[in-house]
């Protein structure tokens, strides 16, 4: 199933790997956010059916985005992308409300998993 989804990482070479790969399976990027603020203003606009949240970034930071879109839309499917040894920060945003997370350096077959599953999830709990 082709999805429209929005990243949300800091990093320009990062979001656009992210935008690439996302191409590649099949998907559209219906918008890149440099950070938190950016993301949860734009998420309404957008409505995208999956976001892929960058844990670490200036100002809002990942977790504080994830809530403030699940805020506004309890049925937002958000995936984490992290970097090994955020463990701690990983479980706080599952318990947020994410419904996955992925590492860098992000691997495309692992990004498609955690997407498929997201979906999954989803509608699981919105039955």
């Amino acid at each position: 199933m082709a999805l429209n989804i929005m990243v949300v990482d800091d990093s320009l070479i990062m979001a656009q790997k992210l935008k690439a790969m996302l191409g590649e399976l099949g998907h559209t990027v219906v918008r890149t956010c440099k950070d938190g603020a950016e993301a949860v203003r734009d998420y309404p606009l957008v409505k995208p059916d999956l976001v892929t949240m960058d844990i670490t970034m200036p100002g809002m930071d990942g977790i504080d985005t994830l809530k403030a879109i699940k805020g506004m839309d309890p049925f937002a499917r958000i995936i984490m992308v992290t970097s090994h040894g955020q463990e701690a920060m990983v479980l706080r945003a599952v318990e947020a409300g994410a419904l996955g997370y992925v590492l860098k350096p992000v691997a495309k077959d692992r990004l498609a998993a955690m997407a498929d599953r997201a979906m999954v999830r989803a509608q699981k709990r919105s039955a």
